[in-house]
């Protein structure tokens, strides 16, 4: 039996059912250079999804490697945070620098899941209310609370929630009565529609929004610029609290802002990370006003969130982001690459929108004959760049997205390579479909 073939049925024997995994026949990665990646039975690829936006900088960076490998030498991989931890200080003033947020304070956790749990506790305790607002089409973490504000039934196991959530538009251009409008038209629809929630489905003491700048599980599906500010003004009205989940548009992904968020023009009043800062080590945290921050009268702590470990690793990787300007190179190669999709959709049958910012993108597919969303094209165009050489991921609320957030380090070269094998792959599936 083959090497894939060998550990698949031994994970399939001891791993839950519900654990996806990407191919019809997965496989492992066992080592990692740059941007490309070698599995177990010795094939190689260019990595346009880095463990889902996790392998932010690519792979065996040496700045962050040797970080990491001091800290190693000292012993101390390990103290919690009841002792002082100068890596975490230190990695709290670049961030609460970088956030524009006033009088910014940082709490550290494991994961983007956790980060949101933090978020949603400090918005909940300063208003003194469950209710919350949140994005249809959102994904925010697997936990009992962030399932709360999760609008995909994909993603959602019960109904039960520690929340009282009312969800908004605002990544739903797709829906009939919203394709025809204009961003400023749909902003005033969606305003208009928020104003409504408010004043008929709750209570009158919401909490917060919470919202993705660009939806991840969602394919990539964005508000358009402007929308959130003109939220805001709507939630000011009222002290209503907003928080931007910037589990995976953090750091310059998007080429145009170094927050998601920024490109709708305001600061937040909580913005929470995770994914990439570590470039692969365990990192997550919520960066908030210090009045919200400061406010929790309970004791509290994180026992690995921000341990020296991980801190290392995530402030050789954010000084390597800010030292190389690599929110110049997303912008530039995300525009070699989205412009060249933009241009082979246009004789492509099931490609219905190419979108994204940066190295932040995304191909939706459908039925060439019904115009319907496509699971089975996505798997299609899946497995067809694997088979070139070529990692993707899948997402979507339909579940026929390919999403794609290849490196930041991502070369001139290695963009127009990506680029290549997405647009055959594309043509084989689009001429098989259409045959």
């Amino acid at each position: 039996m083959a090497e894939h073939a060998t550990l698949l049925q031994r994970h399939r024997a001891v791993m839950p059912g519900w654990l996806a995994l990407n191919y019809s026949n997965p496989i492992e990665l066992v080592a990692g250079k740059g941007s490309r990646v070698t599995d177990a039975e010795g094939n190689t690829y260019l990595d346009f999804f880095v463990g889902i936006l996790t392998n932010m900088i690519g792979y065996d960076v040496p700045e962050v490697r040797e970080a990491v490998e001091r800290q190693l030498a000292t012993g101390v991989v390990h103290t919690s945070t009841a002792y002082l931890l100068r890596g975490q200080v230190e990695l709290a003033e670049k961030i609460a620098r970088l956030s524009g947020i006033p009088d910014a304070k940082v709490f550290f956790t494991n994961s983007g899941t956790e980060a949101n749990e933090t978020a949603l506790l400090l918005a909940t305790y300063a208003r003194r209310t469950d209710q919350v607002l949140a994005m249809r089409q959102s994904y925010h973490g697997r936990s009992f609370g962030a399932i709360g504000v999760t609008s995909n039934r994909a993603w959602k196991n019960n109904s039960y929630s520690p929340l009282n959530v009312h969800f908004l538009h605002g990544a739903d251009r797709h829906l009939p009565q919203f394709r025809n409008l204009t961003d400023a038209e749909y902003v005033d629809v969606c305003v208009e529609d928020l104003r409504h929630v408010l004043a008929t489905a709750t209570g009158g003491d919401v909490a917060a929004l919470i919202a993705e700048p660009i939806q991840g599980v969602g394919g990539f599906t964005a508000a358009p610029d402007g929308l959130f500010a003109a939220y805001k003004e709507v939630l000011d009205e009222q002290g209503i609290l907003f928080i931007s989940d910037e589990v995976q548009t953090g750091w310059g992904r998007t080429g145009e802002t170094f927050f998601g968020i920024q490109a709708h023009g305001i600061t937040p009043d909580a913005m929470t990370f995770a994914k990439g800062l570590g470039n692969g080590f365990a990192i997550g945290g919520v960066v908030a006003r210090g009045d919200l921050m400061d406010a929790l009268h309970a004791v509290g702590l994180a026992t690995f969130g921000g341990n020296p470990i991980s801190t290392a690793a995530a402030n050789a990787t954010l000084d390597y982001v800010l030292d190389h300007d690599l929110q110049a190179n997303a912008a530039k190669q995300g525009a070699t690459i989205i412009n060249g999709l933009r241009d082979a959709a246009t004789r492509l049958p099931i490609v219905r929108q190419v979108r994204g910012k940066g190295l932040m993108f995304a191909v939706e597919l459908v039925d060439p004959g019904t115009g319907e969303p496509s699971t089975a094209l996505a798997a299609a165009l899946m497995e067809a760049t694997r088979e070139r050489g070529l990692l993707v991921g899948k997402g979507g609320l339909y579940g026929n997205t390919v999403r794609m957030a290849p490196p930041l380090t991502l070369s001139d070269a290695e963009a127009a390579e990506g680029l290549g094998i997405l647009i055959d792959s594309l043509e084989t599936v689009n001429e098989a479909a259409t045959a």
